[in-house]
């Protein structure tokens, strides 16, 4: 048997299934572990020699429906039920 074209025709049985918590095709049925994300483990998977696969799922790669307003509240002291003062012009 030759390691070519042959050898890929017999490939028939998946060992990774979709992730239920990242959604990858990583899950592996036998160990019962995502190779993504650690899935079922408490802690999400990361490595400091993976930088490109940390910045593909860190803070700001979603909605932020929270963090996005973070900023613009900070600037002005977390202020709630007031309305800004009318500038008058100084003639």
């Amino acid at each position: 048997m030759t390691k070519g074209t042959t050898s890929f025709g017999r490939r028939h049985n998946k060992s990774h299934t979709s992730c239920r918590r990242c959604g990858k095709v990583s899950y592996h049925i036998q160990k019962k572990t995502c190779s993504s994300c650690g899935y079922p483990s408490k802690k999400m998977r990361n490595f400091n020699w993976g930088q490109k696969a940390k910045g593909r799922r860190t803070v700001g790669t979603g909605r932020m429906r929270y963090m996005k307003t973070m900023t613009r509240r900070f600037k002005n002291g977390f202020r709630e039920g007031t309305q800004a003062k009318k500038i008058t012009s100084s003639d």
